[in-house]
């Protein structure tokens, strides 16, 4: 892997799991789980100028990405009751990088998206802990990707997401010879 791929991609491409186990849940609903307190530690002691910052080359702003994040589980728990509660659901795409240049992730401090990410991320939780095992095959269509999305899949995913942003964070502290991690 060059160092561009490693900056981009510090965990790894996402690689999608041929299916589910329950292991494989608990393990992925723990990481969702953690990201808010990940994501608090990651924050710790940055100042203006950090926040303002890219976390590698041409990439987003730290304080863009952790607005990023809120915005992205946000969601993805919408898509989660969405397939929930609909029979196969067709979900909006979003420009994400258009999302990050709107002017509440340029002016809104970073902390409200990590209160965000504690909300969301508790009642996602709740709901994940509590469905039955018919529910995680349930599915949402993403026009995007022209295909159907289970349930399993969404929360495998978004647990990489979760590794995947924060370990952004954590190298452009140790780069940066912030303490804390």
């Amino acid at each position: 892997m060059d160092d561009l791929e490693q900056l981009k991609y510090p965990i790894g491409r996402y690689q999608k799991p041929d299916s589910f186990t329950p292991e494989s849940l608990s393990k992925w609903i723990s990481t969702l789980e953690a990201l808010p307190l990940w994501m608090d530690t990651c924050i710790e002691n940055l100042d203006h100028e950090h926040l303002q910052m890219s976390y590698r080359e041409d990439g987003w702003t730290i304080q863009q990405l952790v607005h990023h994040v809120a915005d992205s589980h946000l969601n993805a728990y919408i898509r989660l009751k969405l397939a929930l509660t609909e029979d196969k659901p067709t979900v909006k795409p979003y420009d994400e990088n258009a999302w990050a240049e709107l002017p509440d992730t340029q002016l809104v401090p970073v902390n409200i998206s990590v209160t965000l990410l504690h909300t969301i991320h508790r009642r996602m939780v709740v709901l994940l802990k509590h469905m039955q095992l018919s529910d995680w095959e349930r599915t949402y269509f993403h026009p995007e990707h022209q295909r159907f999305f289970p349930i399993w899949e969404l929360v495998a995913l978004y647990a990489w997401h979760s590794r995947h942003h924060t370990e952004h964070i954590k190298r452009f502290r140790e780069r940066m010879n912030i303490n804390g991690f």
